[in-house]
């Protein structure tokens, strides 16, 4: 198997050279299951100290297989915009 390259593309963008995903860091789980994202990837997608981020599970055949993390003031703008015609629906 190929090493993963830094910023490796996964897949792309039918039609397009943008890459929607790619492989940003290798990071380890201590002994408390903590995890560091490295600065340079917390600056860039502008994560504070204190920010609270999701995070986000799929599972395939009864597994977790990917997780991703989302601030939680964007999951929460998110959310709004779904549910806000349905709840102006219902009042």
């Amino acid at each position: 198997m190929a090493k993963a390259n830094k910023n490796e593309t996964i897949c792309s963008a039918a039609g397009t050279d943008k890459s929607c995903c790619r492989v940003e860091s290798l990071i380890s789980i201590d002994d408390r299951g903590q995890m560091v994202l490295p600065k340079e990837l917390r600056d860039r997608a502008g994560i504070k100290a204190g920010d609270k981020l999701a995070v986000i599970s799929w599972d395939k055949d009864g597994e977790v297989c990917c997780l991703a993390l989302i601030k939680a003031e964007a999951l929460a703008l998110q959310v709004k915009e779904f549910l806000g015609p349905v709840m102006r629906d219902v009042g």
